[in-house]
C-alpha cells in the first residue's frame, strides 16, 4: 500500500468513524491504566464486567490499596491470569502514590516502570488518556497492518515504528482505534469480511477473493 493509498484508507475510516475509542470502560486515567493491564489476554467485553464491580470500590490508586490484594482478586477473578494482574496492580498502586503523587505519569519512561506496564499498554494510556499520537500495537493492529500493507514487520516493534512513518499526521491520534477496531470486527483472523470492507479495493491481501 503506497502513501496514496494510505491517505485513503485512514480518510474512510475517518469518515465511518469520526471520533472512535477505545471499548474499555473508564472514567480516569488511572481507571483506564487498570483496565489496560487486565486486558492482557482477556477481551473488553469480560475486562468491563469486572471493573464495572471494582472501580465503584477503588477509583484511585489510595482506594486501591486499601481494597487490598486479596479484594482486588475477589472482583477480577472471572479474568484470566487474575492473581499475577491483581499483585501487579497493588504494585503499581503503591508506585504511584510514593512516586506519583496518586497521579498516572504522562511520560512513557514512567508509565513502562509501573509493574506490568510494557510498551503497549503505555502507548495506549498516552494516547486514549492524554491525547499522545502514537500508536499501540495489539494483535488485531498486527495483522491488519501486515495484511493491508499498511505497515508490514516482522514483530510488533517493527510495525508500531512502521506505522508512526507511514500513517499521515493528522490520522495518526486516532491510528490505533481504527486498526483496532477494523481487526476486531472486519479484518479478522480466520475469515476476513472483505466484502464488508471500506479499504479492500486499496489492501494488499492476496487472498480476499475467497474470503468472505
Amino acid at each position: 500500500m503506497n502513501r496514496t493509498k494510505r491517505a485513503v484508507a485512514f480518510s474512510r475510516f475517518r469518515d465511518a468513524n469520526p471520533h472512535p475509542t477505545t471499548e474499555l470502560e473508564f472514567n480516569s486515567p488511572f481507571e483506564l491504566l487498570v483496565a489496560v493491564i487486565l486486558s492482557a489476554q482477556a477481551t473488553d467485553v469480560s475486562v468491563n464486567r469486572a471493573t464495572r464491580r471494582l472501580f465503584p470500590l477503588a477509583r484511585d490508586p489510595a482506594a486501591m490499596l486499601e481494597l487490598g490484594e486479596e479484594g482486588l482478586r475477589r472482583c477480577i477473578r472471572s479474568i484470566g491470569l487474575y492473581n499475577a494482574k491483581a499483585k501487579n496492580i497493588i504494585a503499581a498502586c503503591r508506585k504511584l502514590r510514593e512516586e506519583h503523587g496518586g497521579e498516572v505519569p504522562t511520560t512513557r519512561a514512567a508509565l513502562e516502570s509501573l509493574p506490568g506496564v510494557g510498551r503497549k499498554t503505555a502507548n495506549v494510556v498516552l494516547n486514549t488518556a492524554f491525547g499522545v499520537p502514537t500508536i499501540a500495537v495489539d494483535t488485531h493492529i498486527f495483522r491488519v497492518s501486515n495484511r493491508t500493507g499498511i505497515a508490514r514487520g516482522k514483530n510488533v516493534r517493527e510495525v508500531e515504528e512502521g506505522l508512526l512513518r507511514r500513517v499521515p499526521p493528522e490520522f495518526r491520534q486516532d491510528a490505533h482505534h481504527w486498526l483496532i477496531l477494523h481487526g476486531r470486527y472486519v479484518c479478522t483472523a480466520r475469515r476476513p469480511r472483505c466484502r464488508a470492507c471500506i479499504i479492500e479495493d486499496l489492501c494488499g491481501f492476496e487472498d480476499k477473493q475467497e474470503a468472505e
